[in-house]
């Protein structure tokens, strides 16, 4: 595998930002890698950080590297700071960025496939929202969509009477006044889905019982429920931490829908 920290500017947000990507590279004699590379612009996975992160997060508390080295897929890894994936209210325009831009962007400077059946996106936390958000305003981009312990309900959060571990100033800087029923409310989108003939992305689900977000999880799973997304749900004892997220993006990997290759 090769690594690459690219740093670029970006017209959407105004500033240089970063991102980090993994590329499949065939290699013989790695000592304890299997690395496989297919012909032809590689498949990708837009892999999202955290609140708390940046587009460093995944090479450092898991093997993410090691773990998608038999598969032939590109990692990307992008940076949106605290910004919900969101055009902000009062900051950047991040959901132009990390929809529109960025993938743009990342298939001029890299091999990487515009198929939709070659692009993945995953994420924990605000990331796990941030791939949602994407698979479900954006169902023509990508076939699959996964959330790790994602924050799935961000109108409870931003509720006045919500007992929220989230900051709910700092929210309201980011989505503004009205969100439920936005187009960043991501129950309102499955609700709207219902009416729109637009292909369905795959969907994976995972959170621990004991993660502060177990909630946001659970009002998600029950509103996918009424619409004909196929969604894979998984839960088991886990709080919001590194050890369950690295165990859960194996789980991921070996669920993505990737189609063979030569």
């Amino acid at each position: 595998m090769a690594l690459i920290k690219c740093d670029f500017y970006s017209d959407a947000l105004g500033l240089s930002t970063s991102m980090h990507v993994i590329l499949p590279q065939q290699t013989h004699n790695q000592i304890g890698m299997e690395n496989v590379t297919g012909s032809g612009l590689h498949p990708t996975l837009y892999l999202l950080h955290g609140m708390s992160d940046d587009d460093s997060i995944w090479l450092r508390r898991t093997s993410i590297e090691r773990y998608v080295a038999s598969l032939g897929i590109a990692v990307v890894m992008p940076q949106v700071h605290r910004s919900f994936y969101t055009d902000m209210a009062e900051g950047g325009q991040y959901w132009t960025f990390i929809s529109e831009e960025l993938p743009k962007l990342a298939r001029s400077f890299f091999p990487l496939s515009p198929k939709r059946e070659d692009n993945f996106v995953a994420g924990l936390s605000m990331g796990g929202y941030g791939a949602f958000k994407l698979a479900l305003r954006k169902p023509d981009q990508y076939a699959a969509a996964a959330s790790l312990s994602g924050a799935l309900d961000m109108a409870a959060h931003l509720s006045n009477d919500a007992p929220s571990a989230l900051r709910q100033a700092e929210l309201l800087r980011i989505f503004g006044p009205q969100f439920a029923g936005s187009e960043n409310d991501l129950i309102h989108l499955l609700q709207e889905s219902k009416h729109n003939p637009a292909p369905r992305p795959l969907l994976y689900q995972c959170c621990g019982t004991e993660d502060f977000l177990y909630e946001d999880n659970q009002t998600f799973r029950k509103a996918c429920a009424e619409t004909d997304f196929k969604l894979t749900y998984e839960e088991e004892p886990g709080e919001h931490e590194w050890g369950y997220w690295d165990m859960k993006i194996q789980n991921v990997l070996k669920w993505l829908p990737l189609s063979k290759r030569d």
